[in-house]
C-alpha cells in the first residue's frame, strides 16, 4: 500500500478520528506499538552525497503501520532565514538522490527517490509525519538534506552559521498474532470490522504461489466483499498486489510468479461490505516448485509443501551429464503443465562469495568464471549481499560471450532481481517477479558484452539468470550452448571515482557507505558528469596559478636577508615551499604532484601562514631581540596546537595573531608617550610602506573571507597568496641601525664605540 500522501499533522489524525481507530484496533487486534528514535544530526547545504544526513533504522517483523516523526528546529540568531528540507526514504539501503540533477554513469539504471519536501517554517508548527502501511520488514534508511549549497566558500567560524537540526522518530504497530496460511490447506476465516492478518512461507525454488478465495458468503451482500493485500511496501518502489474479490462468484484467484525465496509472505484480508456485516471465506494457497538443476538435480515441477521436503535428498551431478529420468507420472504432468516431454530445470550456480576489505566482495561461480548458458533452462547464480553492510556500496556485472558461440540469430538474455530469480524467459523479457522489477541484460553478434552497475543493492540474495534464445528462428536454440564470462563485484565507488574524483568511506554508528567527492568542475555520482568540467589546459593553468604565486614571498624574503631578520626569512622560506606543494598536490586530474601526504602539506602550509603574521606583526613591534625570538617560538607553538584541534577554524589563527597585534599596538603607543610624537616618526614610512602594506593585507583578508567560491577559487586565492606575501615584505620595519637613535659613550681602540639605543640594546659600532 502506497504512503499515505507525503506529510501530515499529528491533528489531521485527529481530525478524522484515525486516533480513535488505532486505539480500537490495539485493543482488539491485539497490536503493539514500538518506538525508536536516533540522536539528531546538524543539516547541511547539499554538495555531494557526504553533505546528506543519514539515519538507519530497522523496522520489527510482522509490522502492520509505520510511522515517522521528523522533527525539526534551529537557531534564532539573525542568519537564520526560512529554508525547504527534503527527506528522501528507501527500504533496504540507502536512498539514491540527485538534488542537483546531474547525469549518472553509463549502464547505471537509477530509478527516483521517494522524497517529501517542506518549508522549515512549515515543519516548525508540529510535527511532520510520514506513514506506511504493511511495511517491509528490515532495514529502513532516511536522508535529509538542505537545498544545494551556493559556491561560496565559507570561512568556518568567521560568520556565525545557522544550525538546522533534524531528528527522525520512527513509530511502529505490529500485530502480536499472525496466523500461519500451510500450502494446500484451506484455512477458514471470518471477517467483520478488522482485518485479518495471515503469512505463508515461501521457500526457495518456488516459481509461483497460487492464493484463492474459497466459499466466499457475505451476511449481508452478495458476492465476495474482501480485499486481500499481499506481500510488504516498500520505497520507493511499490509492488504490493491487491486482490479485490467484489464479483458474483464465491472465489477469487491470485497469482504471484517468482515469489521471495525463503521469506514469510504478509497477506491482510479486509472486509468491504460495511460495519456489522460479517463476511465468511476459505483461503488456500498451492506452491508451484521449480525442479531445479544442481550440477545437475532435477525434481518434479509442482509438488505440494509435505512432499518438497519429504524429496529433498541431496543429489550432485556433472554439469553435462544427463537428466534424471522421471516416472510416467511424473511425465504425464510435466506435459500437463506445458513442458513438452520433460520436467522444467534450471541450472544452480553456486557462488563463492570472497570478502576483500570494506564493501569490497568478489563473486565468481566456484568451478570458474565461465557459465553454461542454455536454451531449454535458465542458469541462476546467487550473490549473498544479506549481511546488512553490503548495501553501502555498489554492485557491478559485467557479462561477456565469445563471438564465435553468439550469432547474430541467438541472444542471451540476463535478468538481475533480488530476492527470487526471473525464470520466465520463455514468455516473457521483462524481468519482472511478484515483487520485485529487476534489470535487464542482453548479448548478441554484435555486442558481446554487457555491463550493469546497481548503486546501494538493497539488503538480500539477488539472483543473475541468464538464458539463451532465439527470436527469429526457435529450432536453431534446441542444441547450442554458449559460455558466458562473469565478472560481479561489490566495490566502494565505481571505478574509484575516477581521476576527477575520491572515494570517502562514510559512517553512521556503526554503518558504513561511500560516496564520491568531485573535483575540476566534474559533478555526479561516481564524478562522470563533465557539462562543467574544466578541461585539461584550464586545470592547468590554475595549478600554475595557484603554485607560481607563492613565488611573491620571494620579496619579503629578500628584504628578510638585507634587513638582517633571518628568523623571519626562514619562515617566509618554509611557508613558500610548503605552499606550493600543497596546491600542487590539491590539483585533481592531470596537474598534480605530491612530495608527501596530503594531509602533511596541507597541515604545513596552514602552519606556515600563520606563523607568517604572528612573526611579521611582532617584528613590526620592534621588540627586544630575545623577547622577540621568545614570542616567535611561542606563537609558533600555540598556533601549531590550534591547527590540531581545528585546522579549519578561523580564530584559531587569528587568536594569537589578534594577541601579536594588540603586543604591537601597545609598543608603538608607548613609543608616542615616551618621545611624544607619532610612531613610526617618518612620514615617508607611513606613505610608502605602512599604508600600502596595510592596503594589501586588508584586501587579503576580505578576499580570503567573502569573495572566495568554487568556480574562481583558482584566481582568487592565487591573488591572496601575492597580498600575503607582498604586505609582509612592506611591513617588515627597516634594520635596527637605520630606525633608531644611536647614544655611543664609550670609545674602544681601533676607532669602536660601545652604543646603545632607546630600547637599551648595547651594539659595537664603528
Amino acid at each position: 500500500m502506497k504512503p499515505e500522501g507525503k506529510f501530515h499533522h499529528p491533528r489531521d489524525w485527529r481530525t478524522r478520528g484515525t486516533f480513535a481507530k488505532v486505539k480500537a484496533v490495539l485493543t482488539e487486534a491485539r497490536l503493539v506499538s514500538e518506538h525508536f528514535s536516533q540522536a539528531p544530526q546538524k543539516l547541511s547545504f547539499y554538495n555531494w552525497y557526504g553533505s546528506a544526513r543519514l539515519f538507519h533504522f530497522r523496522v520489527p517483523p510482522d509490522t502492520i503501520l509505520l510511522r515517522w516523526l521528523l522533527h525539526v528546529s534551529w537557531d534564532s540568531g539573525p542568519t537564520c532565514t526560512d529554508a525547504e528540507i527534503t527527506v528522501h526514504f528507501r527500504y533496504g539501503a540507502p536512498p539514491v538522490i540527485n538534488p542537483l540533477g546531474t547525469s549518472f554513469p553509463d549502464d547505471t539504471p537509477v530509478q527516483p527517490s521517494f522524497h517529501v519536501r517542506a518549508l522549515l517554517s512549515t515543519m516548525l508548527l508540529g510535527n511532520t509525519t510520514v506513514n506506511v502501511s504493511h511495511p517491509a520488514p528490515g532495514d529502513w534508511f532516511v536522508v535529509a538534506h538542505l537545498p544545494p549549497s551556493s559556491q561560496k566558500i565559507e570561512v568556518k567560524g568567521f560568520v556565525p552559521s545557522c544550525a538546522y537540526i533534524f531528528q527522525p522518530d520512527m513509530l511502529v504497530m505490529r500485530a502480536v498474532e499472525f496466523t500461519v496460511l500451510e500450502p494446500d490447506v484451506p484455512l477458514p476465516q471470518i471477517l467483520l470490522t478488522h482485518p485479518s492478518y495471515v503469512k505463508i512461507f515461501v521457500p526457495e525454488y518456488t516459481q509461483e504461489l497460487r492464493l484463492e478465495l474459497q466459499g466466499c458468503v457475505s451476511s449481508g451482500s452478495l458476492g465476495c466483499p474482501v480485499r486481500l493485500t499481499v506481500g510488504a511496501a516498500s520505497l520507493p518502489n511499490n509492488f504490493q498486489k491487491v486482490l479485490t474479490c467484489t464479483g458474483p462468484t464465491p472465489s477469487c484467484l491470485l497469482l504471484l510468479p517468482s515469489p521471495p525465496w525463503g521469506q514469510w509472505l504478509q497477506v491482510t484480508a479486509e472486509s468491504l461490505a460495511g460495519p456489522h456485516v460479517s463476511v465468511a471465506f476459505s483461503a488456500a494457497a498451492t506452491l508451484t516448485a521449480e525442479p531445479f538443476t544442481l550440477l545437475i538435480a532435477c525434481r518434479p515441477r509442482s509438488v505440494t509443501f509435505q512432499r518438497l521436503f519429504q524429496n529433498s535428498t541431496n543429489q550432485s551431478y556433472d554439469a553435462t551429464a544427463s537428466h534424471l529420468s522421471l516416472s510416467p507420472a511424473h511425465q504425464d504432468r510435466s506435459r500437463s503443465s506445458g513442458m513438452g516431454s520433460g520436467p522444467f530445470c534450471l541450472l544452480s550456480y553456486p557462488v563463492m562469495r570472497e570478502d576483500m576489505d570494506v564493501l569490497s566482495v568478489h563473486f565468481q561461480p566456484l568451478d570458474g568464471v565461465l557459465v553454461l548458458v542454455r536454451s531449454d533452462k535458465p542458469s541462476v547464480m546467487r550473490l549473498r549481499l544479506d549481511t546488512g553492510m553490503d548495501s553501502g556500496g555498489s554492485l557491478t556485472i559485467t557479462l561477456r560471450a565469445n563471438k564465435t558461440e553468439v550469432t547474430n540469430d541467438t541472444l542471451v538474455v540476463a535478468c538481475v532481481n533480488a530476492a527470487s530469480p526471473f525464470l520466465n524467459f520463455n514468455t516473457s523479457l521483462s524481468c519482472t517477479t511478484a515483487f520485485f522489477q529487476g534489470y535487464p541484460l542482453s548479448l548478441n553478434g554484435s555486442s558481446n558484452t554487457a555491463n550493469l552497475v546497481i548503486p546501494y543493492p538493497e539488503t538480500d540474495n539477488w539472483y543473475l539468470s541468464l538464458q539463451l534464445t532465439c527470436p527469429e528462428s526457435p529450432e536453431d536454440c534446441d542444441q547450442a550452448k554458449v559460455r558466458v564470462q562473469t565478472t560481479m563485484y561489490l566495490v566502494p565507488c565505481l571505478n574509484d571515482c575516477g581521476p576527477y574524483g575520491q572515494c570517502l568511506l562514510l559512517r553512521r554508528y556503526g554503518y558504513l557507505y561511500a560516496g564520491c567527492s568531485c573535483k575540476a568542475g566534474w559533478r555526479g555520482w561516481s564524478c562522470t558528469d563533465n557539462s562543467t568540467a574544466q578541461t585539461v589546459a584550464q586545470q592547468r593553468v590554475a595549478a600554475l596559478l595557484l603554485t607560481l604565486s607563492n613565488l611573491m614571498f620571494l620579496a619579503p624574503i629578500a628584504v628578510s636577508v638585507r634587513r638582517a631578520f633571518l628568523v623571519e626569512a626562514s619562515v617566509y622560506l618554509y611557508t613558500m615551499f610548503f605552499s606550493t606543494f600543497y596546491h600542487a598536490c590539491d590539483q585533481p586530474g592531470e596537474a598534480v604532484l605530491c612530495i608527501l601526504s596530503y594531509d602533511t602539506l596541507q597541515y604545513c602550509d596552514f602552519l606556515g601562514s600563520g606563523v607568517s603574521t604572528w612573526v611579521t606583526i611582532l617584528s613590526m613591534a620592534r621588540l627586544k631581540t630575545v623577547l622577540k625570538h621568545v614570542l616567535f617560538l611561542l606563537g609558533t607553538l600555540v598556533i601549531a596546537m590550534s591547527l590540531q584541534l581545528d585546522r579549519r577554524g578561523i580564530w584559531n589563527m587569528m587568536g594569537p595573531c589578534l594577541f601579536a597585534f594588540v603586543i604591537m599596538a601597545s609598543m608603538w603607543v608607548y613609543r608616542c608617550g615616551h618621545r611624544h610624537q607619532c610612531y613610526p616618526t617618518s612620514w615617508q614610512r607611513w606613505a610608502f610602506y605602512l599604508l600600502p602594506g596595510i592596503a594589501m593585507a586588508s584586501m587579503g583578508i576580505t578576499i580570503y573571507t567573502s569573495l572566495m567560491t568554487s568556480d574562481n577559487y583558482y584566481y582568487t586565492h592565487s591573488i591572496w597568496h601575492i597580498l600575503l606575501a607582498g604586505s609582509a615584505a612592506f611591513l617588515l620595519p627597516p634594520r635596527d641601525e637605520q630606525a633608531e637613535p644611536w647614544s655611543c659613550s664609550q670609545k674602544l681602540p681601533c676607532h669602536y664605540q660601545i652604543c646603545k639605543n632607546d630600547r637599551n640594546e648595547l651594539y659595537t659600532v664603528t
